[in-house]
């Protein structure tokens, strides 16, 4: 009997071989450019990030916009919502594309998450948290308001929140929206955090910021009121027992540094007042007031600091007496105090 050898596998030829080689280089040159695009892409949205943060200094929503408008189109999400946390509450700053029901709804007010949802996660771990199916979960299940409001009326299946931390404190949250079940990445996520880390950065540009004017104003204030007490000091010191420039200098710098219209400077005699210095004032009231004695009733703003011997802060004359209200509402035109 003849001896049955094991059946031999046909040899690749060299250009088989050349063939298959080629084809795998072709595949991990795709591949490469495919990562090249993507690296590029994200580079790029993150400098867009960045000009927009170095050229709106104090103005966060083209900020957040700007953020939230490349996460959504590099992730490939349908839309997305910015959060800001303010005491185990969540608050919409910013959206992109997303859809009007559900809009209308984040807009109503900060919205406190249930604890077993994704957001509730979130606050808890201050993690990244990713929900594969938001229509699976136990809070839709049992119709958590916040959760319905995102799967019925945003069509929400896939969502990653992203935290925005300072210090371990929760500052606020990046969140992109699929409308299919189809989870993100890990480099899609990782794109997130930067642009939550962008934000961080932003919002603390813009507090700073804040802090620099507020500290500037302020000295800015008092430096302007030392100016004109100094002035005053001259004209008393220069003016030798005549106190009307005393009284005109007084009342000009207080109608400057307040920014009122005009002012009025009165001397108590007995149980009236007298006007001994006006600044800016109309014609008409100069002429009703200056140098003639008025004796307030005791509802007016003068006879209230006559009594009281206090400061009286007048938001709307119109709601004075008839005398007061006549003169400086009708004759001078003023409302304010």
């Amino acid at each position: 009997m003849g001896h049955l050898g094991r059946t031999q596998k046909p040899q690749a030829t060299p250009e088989k071989k050349l063939r298959a080689y080629a084809r795998e280089l072709e595949q991990k040159l795709e591949a490469r450019t495919r990562e090249l695009a993507e690296a590029l892409e994200q580079q790029t949205a993150t400098a867009e990030v960045l000009r927009v943060i170095s050229s709106s200094p104090g103005d966060l929503q083209p900020v957040f916009e700007t953020m939230l408008a490349n996460a959504v189109r590099i992730c490939e999400a349908k839309f997305g919502n910015l959060y800001l946390h303010e005491r185990g509450a969540l608050r919409v700053v910013a959206s992109h594309n997303v859809p009007r029901a559900f809009a209308e709804a984040r807009r109503r007010g900060p919205f406190r998450p249930a604890p077993g949802s994704a957001f509730g996660k979130l606050i808890r771990t201050k993690q990244t948290v990713q929900t594969a199916d938001v229509a699976a979960t136990r809070p839709y299940a049992e119709r958590d308001p916040a959760v319905v409001d995102a799967v019925e009326l945003g069509g929400v299946r896939t969502s990653v929140a992203v935290p925005m931390l300072k210090n371990n404190d929760l500052v606020g949250a990046i969140v992109i929206f699929r409308q299919e079940v189809r989870p993100f990445t890990d480099k899609q996520i990782e794109l997130v955090t930067n642009f939550a880390n962008q934000a961080l950065i932003a919002i603390e540009n813009t507090r700073l910021l804040k802090e620099l004017r507020q500290r500037t104003d302020d000295l800015s204030e008092a430096l302007e009121q030392q100016t004109a007490t100094s002035e005053v000091l001259r004209v008393i010191s220069g003016s030798r027992g005549d106190l009307q420039p005393v009284f005109e200098s007084i009342l000009a710098n207080a109608t400057r540094i307040c920014e009122a219209k005009f002012g009025t400077l009165w001397l108590c005699e007995g149980d009236g007042f007298r006007v001994v210095a006006l600044h800016n004032a109309p014609p008409e009231y100069e002429e009703l007031r200056l140098g003639k004695p008025y004796h307030p009733g005791t509802t007016s703003p003068l006879g209230r600091l006559h009594v009281t011997k206090q400061v009286v802060h007048i938001p709307d004359t119109r709601a004075e007496p008839e005398d007061w209200q006549s003169l400086t509402s009708r004759v001078a035109g003023v409302h304010g105090p």
